[in-house]
C-alpha cells in the first residue's frame, strides 16, 4: 500500500480526530496542559505504529510535563482507540512535541516588530 493512499489518509483523520477527544474529554492526568491539540498524526500503512504530533500552549515546562503524562496514559489511550476506531491493528502510538505553531507565533511577531520599525523610521523620514 502506498503512503499517501487515500484509505491512510482517511486513518490518519480519523485517529487524529479520536486522539482528540480521548486526550480532552477522557484523560484526567494534572500534568497533561488544558491547551494540548493533536496536530498531525501519520499511521504507518501496516497500521502498527503511529505517529502524533502534540502542541501544547504554554512554556517548555508544561510541554514537557504534557508529553510525560501522555507517555504514561498510553495504554489508556491505544485501548480507547481501539474502542473506537475498527482497525484490524490498534498501533502504537508515539508522542512527539510539535513546535510548529509557536514557531510561526514567533515569526510572525517578529515580521510586525519589523513592519513597525520600517514605518516608525519612514515617519520621521518624511517629518525631517
Amino acid at each position: 500500500m502506498r503512503k499517501n493512499s487515500i484509505k491512510n489518509t482517511r486513518i490518519n483523520g480519523e485517529v487524529q480526530k479520536e486522539l482528540s477527544v480521548i486526550i480532552q474529554n477522557e484523560i484526567k492526568d494534572p500534568r497533561i496542559a488544558p491547551m494540548t491539540s493533536v496536530v498531525a498524526v501519520e499511521v504507518a500503512p501496516d497500521l502498527k505504529t503511529c505517529k502524533a504530533y502534540i502542541s501544547v500552549l504554554g512554556n517548555e515546562e508544561a510541554a514537557q510535563n504534557t508529553l510525560a503524562g501522555l507517555k504514561s496514559a498510553e495504554g489508556y489511550i491505544r485501548r480507547q482507540l481501539a474502542r473506537t476506531v475498527n482497525l484490524r491493528n490498534t498501533p502504537e502510538i508515539r508522542f512527539i512535541l510539535d513546535q510548529s505553531i509557536e514557531y510561526g507565533v514567533t515569526m510572525t511577531k517578529l515580521i510586525d516588530d519589523v513592519r513597525k520599525r520600517d514605518e516608525e523610521e519612514h515617519e520621521q523620514d518624511t517629518e525631517a
